[in-house]
């Protein structure tokens, strides 16, 4: 994964109170602005004077997962004789939708089949938090995910499903509100053998 070629000369902090690289709060400010004028808004008025600032900070949030290699939620790991599935599911996302800049959000289920190498269940959540933190389109981000599984942690398999609602569906557009995209990206094993992945929708889906 190659880091963004530009990196702007402000930061601003996270709600852990870490630093978002690379984030150019004050241009963000102006450009707010320009877009509450451009709307028909006076962006002086008493309930808009700190928007462009507000605006800015959730930016500097929202999209701290530019300025992250997800690779790095997945060094530490451990030797264990484990051959079947281990999945996570229900891992709670919230991401940008590049097309508008509006949010979409849902859950990742996320699975692999170890080969003697495991990692700790709290990095696979972070590594979906790493890849929604940017402006993204969920099919590249299932791809991403399961792409860097592989690569890391060399597993015989890989499974990543993606469940969202887009409110660039919801709230605009044809605005279909009970909408959930489900999208799915499957490597080794888990694309190899039908029984794997019969295995693997049970286990996230129950019997069918």
């Amino acid at each position: 994964m190659t880091e963004p070629a530009h990196r702007s000369r402000r930061s601003g902090p996270t709600p852990n109170g870490e630093r978002a690289e690379g984030v150019d709060q004050a241009r963000i400010e102006a450009a707010v602005r320009e877009i509450l004028l451009a709307v028909g808004e006076d962006p002086d008025r008493e309930g808009l004077q700190e928007t462009p600032a507000r605006v800015a900070r959730m930016y500097s949030e929202v999209f701290s997962g530019l300025h992250e290699d997800a690779r790095v939620h997945l060094q530490k790991t451990f030797t264990q004789k484990y051959d079947e599935i281990l999945l996570e599911r229900d891992i709670r996302f919230d991401s940008f939708c590049e097309h508008h800049l509006l949010p979409f959000f849902g859950k990742a289920h996320v699975a692999y089949l170890p080969k003697g190498k495991i990692v700790g269940l709290s990095k696979l959540a972070r590594a979906v938090e790493a890849f929604a933190r940017r402006p993204q389109v969920q099919e590249r981000m299932t791809e991403e995910l399961a792409d860097l599984l592989m690569d890391e942690l060399e597993p015989r398999g890989v499974a990543v499903i993606l469940e969202a609602t887009h409110t660039c569906m919801t709230i605009r557009g044809i605005r279909k509100s009970d909408a959930v995209c489900t999208t799915s990206a499957m490597r080794g094993a888990f694309r190899d053998s039908q029984a794997t992945r019969s295995e693997l929708m049970a286990l996230i889906y129950g019997p069918r």
